[in-house]
């Protein structure tokens, strides 16, 4: 396994389709899932939780984040954290994409 993965530009690395939404996912290993979405304007996430903690950082675009039921007006540059089991939905206010990272919690071999 390599101990190293760099993606030089992950706007490079998605398509933001026409109506609908798209996930990518970059990496996946036992220690994290990192998936790039890329959302039309006004396509959305309903409202789920996850089983881990995770990272949300808006890339391109702007999004409201319902978090836990509060609502977050985002933009580009936007960086969520939220511990596992948290309530939330993402809504595209424009043509947007998101990089989700969710940590894993799997043994490592060593």
């Amino acid at each position: 396994m390599p101990i190293y993965f760099v993606v030089e530009n992950l706007l490079n690395h998605v398509e933001i389709p026409k109506d609908r939404s798209v996930s990518i996912t970059i990496h996946n290993d036992e220690r994290a899932k990192v998936v790039l979405y890329g959302f039309s304007g006004g396509q959305e996430l309903i409202k789920h939780t996850l089983a881990a903690p995770a990272f949300l950082e808006i890339l391109q675009g702007n999004a409201r984040v319902t978090l836990d039921g509060e609502e977050k007006e985002l933009t580009r540059g936007s960086w969520i954290y939220m511990e596992a089991n948290v309530p939330h939905a993402v809504y595209a206010r424009t043509d947007m994409v998101m990089l989700l990272t969710m940590l894993v919690n799997k043994e490592v071999k060593r």
